[in-house]
């Protein structure tokens, strides 16, 4: 068996996965999930506490613990 590999093209993420992957971790942090990046009081008051904002510092910072699985074709 062939052990996987990471490649540059399995990090560029489609647009779809990008809106799955951030509202997901919204709903965590709106649940009570604690914040993966460093925020002080007032960049939390500049972003307005809103989950959606905060997801998105996480995706651009790299540290989202969401993955993406994909199909890999030739497979039955």
């Amino acid at each position: 068996m062939k052990a996987a590999t990471i490649t540059e093209d399995t990090l560029i993420y489609t647009k779809y996965e990008k809106a799955r992957m951030i509202g997901s971790r919204a709903l965590q942090i709106s649940m009570g999930a604690p914040f993966l990046v460093k925020m002080t009081p007032e960049e939390l008051q500049q972003k307005r506490f809103d989950p959606i904002e905060i997801a998105l510092l996480e995706f651009n910072a790299g540290v989202m613990p969401i993955t993406v699985k994909r199909p890999v074709s030739g497979k039955k």
